[in-house]
């Protein structure tokens, strides 16, 4: 059997964190812009649980799936969102995927990168609050930057971040 991944160690680049919610969608499209106008590296980052995942094909009633399907199952999910990003070509997309709580996850993959990115809202169950608690944490806590994108971000923020006057397309 094989190693379940509990760790994310990335070496620099933008990390972005995605749960699956259209929030963090969202991020990652806007993340993906800024890749691509930096030339930096994109790590798409996914904690999960089996409470969270998706369920892999192999499980029926009465089965339960080895932990390594379910991990699959994770990085395939993940990765389709990253399909449907739309993101530029050129960007070095990587996706990563952790065995354990989102707050450790990400606070491990922040030490070395230059930002993270992470969706206002996340699939939480307080949805009157106007900042998800993984997202809350990291903007106390992470080593590094930490860009947290709304429902309904243009992109246009991203002009005035990076200093650029072309349009951002949406």
């Amino acid at each position: 059997m094989s190693e379940v991944a509990k760790t994310v160690e990335i070496e620099g680049g933008i990390v972005v964190g995605h749960d699956g919610s259209k929030c963090a969608q969202e991020a990652l499209i806007w993340a993906g812009k800024l890749a691509a106008r930096a030339d930096v590296d994109l790590h798409v980052v996914r904690a999960w649980s089996m409470t969270t995942a998706p369920q892999p094909a192999s499980g029926t009633a009465g089965y339960v799936p080895p932990l390594p399907e379910w991990e699959q199952a994770v990085h395939d999910e993940l990765t389709a969102h990253v399909g449907m990003a739309g993101l530029a070509p050129e960007v070095r997309v990587t996706c990563h995927v952790a065995h354990r709580p989102a707050e450790q996850a990400m606070m491990q993959a922040a030490e070395n990168a230059s930002l993270v990115v992470m969706g206002a809202r996340g699939r939480g169950g307080f949805t009157g609050l106007l900042l998800g608690s993984v997202s809350d944490k990291l903007v106390h806590h992470a080593p590094c930057p930490v860009t947290v994108v709304r429902t309904g971000a243009s992109g246009k923020e991203l002009e005035a971040v990076t200093g650029e006057n072309a349009a951002v397309e949406a």
